[in-house]
């Protein structure tokens, strides 16, 4: 068979709406990890009895090449579907076009097009090594082309690799996906139904928000290759929320997010497949700020995600990091490193069959924190410790070799275990490798501190200084102009903790880091300050950061005077010393001018503009101006919009 055969035209499948697929998946009565025996969909009409008869006899069919299959491939089969009829091929005339013409009795030896069962088989290649994948392909499919044949020269098998799927996701290829979302699953351990519901929600989210989705993407434990039957469907949408200007980015993020979610039931009610999905849903500028410190649940996402759509944002990241682009942020670092702590102290209580996994990361996950402290991103476990060695034990000579060659002693044991060379563990071994985990630990920990101190320093410095750089720009909104250094807690606490604005408990945040500045200062600096500083310093930022957010769009909100005129409404925005005129908000096209604003209070000459220079006018704003409305810009909107014109000023 050759590689061509891979690809399913989309082109020449009938198109079966989702409710339809729900109906084949109902009366076959396949086999899935996901419930398959659902009622129809209210108002479905109901199937006449000759079709119930051939739905039966074609389930005993299928079920017979799923047995087969299984039988032979077991764990390699991800799915098995059954796929649209195709669209049956035009006929010609006798002059070459479509038509009645043509001669009658000349019957091909093919069977007839509604004759065909096309059936889909996914094929997971992940863990093949011993041959490429076009032979992998080519074996496949000339085996179960085999079986299908041998069940019923009707059956027309089609096999696909999982990564073949999946780097038709990263080409941007969503064809496949469309098919698999109307197919009836005849076996499925449970990616059939992520592909089906995932991609009908895509559907519902992208028909209403087309505009700011950026990117949809599976993840989680399906892609992973991790998944049990009862694991959930992760899916990700990254909002575009750079275009926003008539609400706050955070209401916009609340107010899609609602929608989504409650488009996720309804996408389970369609399929059946209930409480399964679970969404995650991120504003650009969120996702982007967690990228560029590497949060390691965006490593994650990134490193195994696959786009079910992308405006060519999600896979330039995914290189990215591919690239070594992206580097780790300390919380990263932190999390990587109390896995390993945590792990050796649940160790000594659990069965012994379990403890060789946990001996492996409690020193898998340190040394790799302690590689991403140095400042690279963490490497593949079967990399860690040459890389280990590689920085710490010949170039900085900050380590020594015996606790590399653990750590090598761990990969190998586990390499055996998962290959079936090393059936188990006895009570000797699991005591010399947990010895030599907490032996490991203590030595990376020690190393994990001499790097550390050559960040403490800076890393205070830059937290105070983002701290106090935000609150000023909080002051000044409330009216206090200058504030200085020593002066910043008591200003905090008094307009901004009394007056009810911020939670009191940030004020102990704060006190925290201007603590650890000023022990800075003296010299004075330890671990528990350091911690103590960082640990309520994300939480205050954040808070600072939306606060702003909202108390500048209000502001905004009262530089705007808004305009009735006939039957169209418009804006008139008034900023520090120029006006923009938006003529009509809600058409398609907008027109917009400006004007620079008079001493005494009227417009100047006006100049067409355009919707890119007012949103680089209110960026560059950073505090939003004070207004004061004076008699002449009335005589000017009459002039603008005519005699009739509304007023309206929104305080």
């Amino acid at each position: 068979m050759s590689k061509q055969s891979k690809t399913i035209q989309p082109k020449q499948i009938s198109a079966v709406k989702p409710a339809q697929g729900a109906a084949l998946e109902s009366t076959s009565g396949v086999e899935s990890s996901f419930p398959t025996e659902q009622p129809l969909p209210p108002g479905a009409p109901k199937l006449p009895p000759e079709l119930e008869k051939k739905l039966k006899a074609l389930k005993e069919k299928l079920d017979s090449f799923k047995d087969k299959i299984l039988e032979k491939f077991g764990d390699y089969i991800v799915g098995i579907a059954l796929l649209p009829p195709e669209k049956p091929p035009a006929k010609e005339g006798k002059d070459g076009k479509d038509g009645k013409d043509g001669k009658e009795g000349e019957k091909p030896e093919q069977p007839k097009e509604e004759q065909k069962i096309n059936v889909l088989v996914i094929v997971d290649d992940t863990t093949s090594q011993k041959m490429t994948k076009d032979e992998l392909h080519h074996k496949f499919s000339t085996i179960i082309g085999k079986m299908a044949e041998e069940v019923d020269k009707n059956i027309a098998s089609q096999s696909i690799l999982l990564t073949d799927l999946w780097q038709n996701c990263y080409d941007g290829k969503y064809e496949m996906n469309g098919l698999i979302s109307v197919s009836a699953p005849i076996y499925d351990s449970g990616m059939l139904a992520a592909i089906k519901i995932a991609e009908i929600h895509k559907s519902m989210v992208l028909k209403k928000f087309e505009k700011y989705i950026m990117s949809y993407v599976l993840a989680g434990s399906l892609v992973q290759g991790r998944a049990t039957p009862t694991s959930d469907i992760d899916v990700w949408i990254v909002i575009d929320d750079t275009d926003v200007k008539k609400m706050t980015r955070v209401e916009l993020k609340d107010k899609l997010r609602a929608i989504i979610i409650g488009m996720g039931v309804e996408a389970g009610e369609m399929t059946g497949i209930r409480n399964k999905l679970n969404i995650q849903v991120y504003i650009v500028t969120d996702f982007w700020e967690s990228l560029k410190e590497a949060n390691p649940i965006i490593f994650t996402l990134l490193r195994d995600g696959v786009p079910f759509y992308d405006r060519g944002i999600f896979m330039p990241w995914k290189q990215l990091l591919r690239m070594g682009r992206i580097k780790p942020s300390r919380e990263a670092i932190d999390l990587f490193m109390s896995t390993g702590e945590q792990s050796v102290s649940r160790i000594k209580f659990r069965l012994k069959d379990m403890g060789m996994e946990d001996c492996y990361y409690a020193i898998l996950t340190p040394s790799q924190a302690a590689i991403m402290l140095y400042g690279l991103p963490p490497p593949t476990p079967r990399e860690t410790p040459d890389v280990l060695e590689e920085i710490f034990v010949k170039k900085e000579k900050m380590l020594e070799k015996e606790y590399v060659d653990i750590l090598k002693k761990n990969v190998e044991l586990r390499k055996k275990i998962e290959h079936g060379e090393k059936k188990e563990l006895t009570g000797t071994e699991l005591d010399e490798y947990i010895r030599n985990a907490e032996k490991f630990l203590k030595r990376i920990r020690e190393l994990f501190e001499e790097i550390d101190k050559r960040y403490d320093e800076k890393s205070i410095i830059m937290l105070y200084d983002e701290i106090v750089t935000i609150i000023r720009d909080v002051l000044k909104l409330e009216g206090i102009e200058r504030a200085r250094d020593e002066d910043i807690i008591n200003l905090f606490e008094k307009e901004l903790i009394a007056t009810g604005k911020v939670p009191a408990r940030y004020l102990r945040d704060l006190q925290e880091i201007v603590d650890a500045k000023k022990k800075q200062d003296q010299k004075k600096l330890d671990k528990t300050d350091i911690e103590k500083a960082r640990k309520g310093s994300s939480g205050l930022i954040r808070f600072l950061i939306e606060y702003l957010q909202r108390k500048r769009g209000r502001e905004l909100e009262r530089a705007k005077i808004r305009i009735k005129h006939g039957e169209k409404f418009g804006e008139v925005l008034l900023l520090d010393k120029v006006a923009f005129i938006i003529h009509d908000i809600d058409a398609k096209e907008q027109r917009i001018e400006k004007a620079p604003l008079n001493a005494d209070g009227s417009l100047g000459s006006l100049k067409e503009s355009s919707l890119e220079e007012l949103e680089k006018e209110v960026s560059q704003l950073k505090f939003p101006p004070r207004v004061f409305i004076k008699e002449p810009i009335f005589e000017d909107l009459k002039n603008l919009f005519g005699r009739d014109v509304e007023v309206l000023v929104n305080y």
